[in-house]
């Protein structure tokens, strides 16, 4: 072991919040290293985000090409290259990761260290490096190590060869029949991508609708979409085992009282997230968590020891890249700048990026019922907007939920045709505090998405 090295802080996690947290505390002056157990970049750009939007992206060219005849355009037999859709899926995460990387390796005052940290004391930190082991030690720690795939607790799933969201965009082959256990984010995103690459795909849901923390008239929608692609969708349906015969993954199912035993060539296991929590020997720093491993904090993003701070998915709550982004902003502001910025009432938007995609912002219709306000909703089918039609996109539809006593508006959910790109109209009116009639009477170019919002609130 070599000798203790003095930093005045230390980044655990090289994400969307510790990256560029480094960057801001080695830029102000603080020497600062940054430790990273694997690549640069976190999950969104290695695991998350990144590859699989790209990969979305292939398949909605594909999903298109099908379609050509819909549009006057007549097209030959369809095949799918997964060896090049990983290829570009590779290419496009090396230039961010590498960019990102060097970019780090250039700060002054930062040193970028590849390792696995442990806490040995509040503040201390041992790094095991490929090469030796590291003792380091700073007034001022934070932690951003991030989540990985959860793996749930069936009987025989340890045996049968599964995928993750991150081992299944290394295959090389369109899996014949895809299954899929768990109807959130991920399971919906990958299992629409994989049908349109030429799977059949049947997902397992636990839970009695999909992305069962929308509106249920949301929910409802999205597993009317999947099944009009040809997905079957299984709701109410719990794994009770899983076992493998040669090439054959096998899943028995009950639902409803009866059990079925389903079948296919590959098994994505896609039921959530747990925080890399256990890695880091909390307990000699005296770090506080939940039973299940969430960093507790405060909502200045500090923990419970004194000069230690956490950022990103393993304090739980909203996990999105973006939230991340903001956590850095907001240990920047009071940290650095001497501001008391708190996460409290911040807007949360996000996307679903099936397609046609999912843009939420804020409250849902039922957060909102429960909470007393007084609401009213506004609500039209993705068929009213001009634009989706001229596009042959018209499924789906735009929800928003406002406050009756002074018009702002309190959530929205588009679910359509780059309902990503218009939920953000909605969200930056709410940022701005703008009531609801602003939008309805604003001028939208024509003929746009955006405009479908005047109708929304016509």
């Amino acid at each position: 072991m070599s000798a203790t090295e003095t930093y005045d802080a230390l980044v655990i996690g090289s994400g969307q919040a510790g990256t560029p947290l480094s960057r801001a505390l080695a830029e102000a002056g603080l020497r600062t290293a940054l430790v990273e157990r694997e690549h640069v970049g976190g999950t969104c750009v290695n695991e998350g985000c990144t590859p699989t939007k790209t990969m979305v992206a292939s398949a909605r060219v594909a999903y298109l090409a099908r379609r050509g005849a819909d549009y006057g355009v007549n097209t030959g037999p369809i095949t799918i290259d997964m060896k090049t859709v990983r290829e570009r899926k590779r290419a496009i995460v090396d230039k961010f990761r590498d960019g990102s990387q060097a970019s780090l390796e250039k700060t002054k005052g930062l040193d970028l260290i590849f390792g696995e940290a442990r806490f040995a004391a509040a503040h201390t930190v041992q790094v095991k490096t490929r090469t030796d082991d590291r003792t380091l030690t700073a007034s001022k720690i934070f932690i951003n190590a991030g989540t990985r795939a959860a793996v749930p607790r069936i009987p025989g799933i340890d045996g049968v060869g599964f995928l993750d969201n991150k081992s299944i965009m290394e295959l090389d082959a369109v899996p014949e029949h895809l299954l899929v256990l768990g109807g959130g984010y991920i399971g919906v995103e990958f299992g629409q991508m994989f049908r349109r690459f030429g799977s059949r795909v049947t997902t397992v849901q636990a839970g009695a609708r999909l992305l069962d923390h929308e509106d249920a008239d949301v929910s409802d929608e999205i597993a009317k979409i999947l099944r009009e692609d040809g997905i079957e969708v299984l709701l109410a349906a719990k794994a009770e085992r899983v076992f493998r015969d040669g090439t054959t993954i096998s899943v028995e199912v009950s639902a409803s009282g009866e059990s079925r035993t389903i079948t296919g060539s590959h098994l994505l296991v896609a039921t959530g997230r747990v925080p890399n929590s256990d890695t880091l020997n909390l307990n000699a720093a005296g770090i506080a968590t939940d039973d299940q491993g969430w960093i507790h904090s405060s909502s200045r993003l500090e923990t419970n020891v004194p000069g230690t701070w956490v950022l990103g998915d393993i304090k739980g709550g909203p996990m999105f890249t973006h939230i991340a982004y903001d956590d850095f902003r907001i240990i920047k502001w009071n940290v650095l700048e001497g501001k008391s910025a708190t996460i409290d009432g911040r807007i949360v938007p996000y996307t679903v990026f099936m397609d046609p995609q999912l843009g939420r912002v804020g409250m849902t219709e039922a957060q909102a019922r429960q909470s007393g306000k007084k609401i009213h909703v506004f609500k039209i089918p993705t068929s009213r907007v001009a634009r989706a039609l001229e596009m042959d996109e018209s499924r789906g539809f735009w929800k928003a939920v406002v406050e009756e006593e002074n018009g702002q508006i309190l959530g929205a959910a588009i679910l359509g045709i780059e309902g990503g790109e218009v939920m953000a109209v909605l969200g930056t009116a709410m940022l701005g505090k703008l009531p609801y009639t602003r939008l309805r009477d604003g001028i939208f170019a024509h003929p746009t998405l955006a405009e479908g919002v005047n109708n929304l609130f016509a």
